[in-house]
């Protein structure tokens, strides 16, 4: 999908829930920027929902547009960053139920080895092995 000097590559972007269990899921290009890439995929989160993102979706436009919709954005600031906003570690560790989601979808072939070459093939690929991981909550 993105080629890099590793070659073909690409990204899968997740939003999951409390549960661990996705609710929007997105591919794009390897080299692609996380942070402006997550823009679309916020849309749903409102009053009172926390963000928690790793260092790659820290950026004032993404708070603001956080608090905009009602939401904090709980992302760990850059080593860099000249004014450290409000950061909390100890919801940040929750961020692993993230790591946990994509663990369990690689655990198929398809989507661990990306069989399909075309994204949207891939995508509906991610999203049936997602499909399964709800199946096992409920």
């Amino acid at each position: 999908m993105g080629r890099s000097r590793g070659g073909l590559t690409s990204k899968i972007h997740a939003l999951v829930d409390a549960e661990g269990r996705p609710v929007a899921l997105k591919i794009t290009p390897g080299q692609a920027h996380d942070g402006r890439s997550a823009t679309d995929m916020l849309g749903g989160l409102g009053e009172g929902q926390v963000l928690l993102g790793d260092r790659a979706y820290d950026s004032d436009a993404l708070r603001a547009r956080m608090s905009e919709q009602g939401a904090w954005a709980n992302v760990k600031p850059m080593p860099n960053r000249k004014q450290v906003l409000a950061f909390s570690p100890f919801l940040y560790k929750y961020r692993n139920l993230v790591e946990r989601f994509f663990s369990k979808i690689k655990h198929f072939r398809a989507v661990a080895t990306r069989y399909d070459k075309d994204p949207d093939n891939f995508l509906a690929s991610v999203k049936l092995a997602a499909v399964r991981v709800w199946m096992r909550t409920l």
